[in-house]
């Protein structure tokens, strides 16, 4: 999948610049970096929420599927705010169940935990086949016991229709259990970009070096 170059500004302040990068079709990217390097920016401008400099798109006619990192619940059913992305009842029921809420089907959505909500706006967003899928740290309000069945459906989901990943995450764990490939911003610059394996563990910039020492890679 191409991501085509782009370059975007707060006022004087340059927050990202990416070069023209193709990701395999069907792979998991998860892209790392510090608070601040411009990864939920990455993550807004390609799903449609936020422009670049230019106002050109990066991305080329594809159906994209966004959960931000903070998630969201209106104030109805867990089961009507999955459908609100898709009349299919039994796919909202599996799931809901795949994902341990089914029990909270009739529940008030807004009256959930925020592990809860979260749980709900990756099944909610999973109802609709897309081509791209962006999540921006979907696991940041988890348990670990929820983390492990997000990964294992966000990775069924994956499976089945065949769609690029864009992984956002602060944990490199994360990112070794899931990623194909990695793309590493350093403020607000690419990095590093290429095969998770040979990233995590053999890195070719000092900087990638320093933060997955930082971090305990």
């Amino acid at each position: 999948m191409k991501i085509n170059s782009f370059s975007k500004t707060y006022g004087d302040r340059l927050v990202l610049s990416l070069p023209d990068i193709e990701i395999k079709n069907g792979a998991v990217c998860a892209v790392i970096g510090a608070n601040g390097s411009g990864k939920s920016t990455l993550a807004r401008i390609l799903s449609g929420n936020e422009v670049t400099d230019s106002n050109a798109s990066p991305l080329s006619d594809v159906a994209v599927g966004y959960m931000p990192q903070k998630s969201f619940a209106f104030r109805m059913s867990v089961r009507n705010n999955l459908l609100l992305n898709g009349s299919d009842t039994s796919r909202a029921d599996a799931l809901m169940r795949s994902m341990g809420i089914l029990p909270l089907a009739e529940k008030k959505a807004h009256r959930l935990s925020g592990g809860e909500t979260a749980r709900m706006a990756l099944c909610r967003l999973l109802m609709r086949k897309y081509e791209l899928l962006i999540l921006d740290e979907p696991t940041a309000a988890m348990d670990m016991e929820s983390t492990a069945l997000s990964e294992k459906l966000i990775e069924t989901y994956r499976r089945e229709t065949g769609c690029t990943v864009i992984l956002i995450t602060h944990s490199l764990q994360q990112a070794k259990r899931m990623a194909d490939e990695v793309l590493f911003l350093d403020q607000g610059r690419l990095c590093e970009f290429g095969d998770a394996k040979k990233l995590l563990f053999t890195p070719q910039t000092e900087e990638l070096k320093k933060f997955l020492d930082f971090y305990g890679a």
